[in-house]
């Protein structure tokens, strides 16, 4: 007797089960779970080797430091000056970089 498709409860005997389970899926494709997870047998890795002759990133510039932002500044040091410019407060330290701040 061929396959009839009459009554819907003939279905889930006949299509595998990741088909009968999704009756509103228009394509016949698995879902992913059921797909292989390389297509290919002969499947390679890329392998990406470095050239010997490239040269590493150039890391001899010199970094701007930028200043803290701080909702309360305070001196650091006796060298640290207060400043008020562009209604902001600013320490400036002629002596230790690292201590610039601006309030804001």
């Amino acid at each position: 007797m061929p396959y009839s498709f009459s009554s819907s409860s003939t279905i889930p005997k006949v299509l595998p089960r990741f088909i009968a389970r999704q009756p509103f899926s228009t394509s016949l494709t698995p879902p992913l779970a059921f797909r292989p997870l390389v297509s290919n047998t002969n499947f390679t890795p890329l392998i990406v080797h470095r050239s010997r002759n490239t040269t590493p990133h150039n890391n001899n510039y010199n970094q701007v430091r930028g200043m803290k932002v701080r909702s309360a500044v305070k001196k650091l040091c006796e060298c640290c000056k207060s400043v008020r410019r562009k209604g902001r407060v600013y320490i400036i330290c002629s002596k230790n970089p690292k201590h610039k701040q601006r309030q804001g």
